[in-house]
């Protein structure tokens, strides 16, 4: 199996992770909504696809939650958008802050790293969706690359997937 594959497989649950799980906290921009999160690998990712880009003004940084997200206040100024027949990104209705993205039966959930307290410890691993990445930016770090087909192959076992 290649880095890739492990990565993402560690991250969605289907492979055991040995990787401590550290609780982090996070708000929105205006702090109107805050949450724990609980991350089992310290590690960034990055989605360059068309949809994140949209939502997140660029490319979508974040980390993988070990368990559901829990909003700790604010629930009533937290947005939920479902953006495709799987996924929903939740924001802020106050200031429109991006704050995670996560499957629609919660399995799986990714925070923004820009909403995180603290981003002590995290290190950018991995780009996915690489084949929508525009050609105006790079990143300097080494990363693991894999493109939306081998992502949703890994996930689905169907690389037909948009």
């Amino acid at each position: 199996m290649n880095g890739e594959a492990e990565w993402i497989r560690s991250m969605s649950g289907t492979e055991a992770s040995t990787a401590p799980d550290v609780e982090k906290t996070g708000r929105c921009l205006c702090g109107a909504v805050q949450f724990k999160a609980h991350i089992g690998k310290l590690e960034i990712g990055t989605c360059h696809c068309v949809m994140c880009r949209r939502w997140a003004a660029g490319p979508f940084l974040g980390v993988d939650t070990s368990r559901p997200i829990e909003i700790t206040s604010g629930e009533a100024s937290l947005g939920v958008y479902r953006s495709s027949d799987w996924g929903e990104r939740g924001f802020c209705r106050d200031c429109g802050a991006s704050l995670f993205w996560r499957t629609q039966d919660g399995s799986h959930a990714v925070i923004s790293v820009g909403a995180l307290d603290s981003d002590e410890g995290l290190v950018f691993k991995t780009e996915v969706f690489i084949d929508q990445k525009p050609p105006y930016y790079e990143f300097a770090d080494d990363t693991e690359k894999m493109t939306g087909a081998e992502l949703f192959a890994l996930f689905t076992g169907d690389a037909t997937n948009d």
